[in-house]
């Protein structure tokens, strides 16, 4: 919205886009443990980040999924950094229900893999940007950390580990991005449109 509002000084609305929550609702108590992160591996999504930190804090982590930034971010890693470049599809939202964390370093437009963790009910710590503004609550879905650097998220990680959060209250936050949110948001401005 604000980019529209920048560059075309247009007003623009936003329609939060459908994540599919149910797939990742976790069916029992999940064992949490380490932190996750989960993509494609792009230099703007900013994996680097959490691999730093994570090996300074000598934390595990998980990577999983691929891409041209792989032999780089593999080389930076520490022992307890383990990549998963080819987890099955439907193996997904296990992983995620397991994680203590899911660590969101880059500025995404949204970054529904975010929600999908919050759907897991598994807290995300992100940068202060993009699309996590929508979604992240600071203490209750997670938290945010201020400067893409390995010394923020290294610090951010350090309280998250102090903050007790609830997996039900984040799980029925991330039901509001549900799809049947996103089809009646859609409708109701299409309507308006029509006046």
């Amino acid at each position: 919205k604000e980019q529209i509002k920048r560059h075309y000084h247009r007003d623009a609305a936003v329609i939060r886009p459908p994540v599919d929550v149910k797939r990742f609702r976790p069916k029992s108590k999940a064992n949490r443990h380490g932190f996750l992160i989960a993509g494609r591996q792009t230099y703007y999504k900013r994996f680097d980040l959490a691999i730093a930190a994570c090996t300074v804090l000598d934390v595990p982590l998980k990577v999983i999924g691929n891409g041209p930034d792989h032999q780089r971010l593999v080389k930076m890693a520490g022992p307890r950094v383990v990549f998963l470049p080819n987890v099955a599809d439907d193996e997904m939202p296990w992983h995620f229900q397991q994680a203590k964390g899911f660590i969101f370093p880059g500025i995404d437009d949204f970054g529904i893999v975010a929600v999908e963790a919050m759907a897991a009910g598994t807290p995300v710590i992100a940068f202060r940007g993009g699309g996590a503004l929508d979604y992240v609550i600071e203490g209750k879905t997670g938290m945010f950390f201020d400067r893409q650097d390995p010394e923020s998220l290294a610090d951010a990680l350090k309280k998250f580990t102090k903050i007790k959060f609830n997996e039900t209250a984040i799980q029925r936050h991330a039901s509001t991005f549900k799809p049947e949110a996103f089809t009646k948001n859609l409708k109701e401005f299409i309507e308006k449109l029509n006046l």
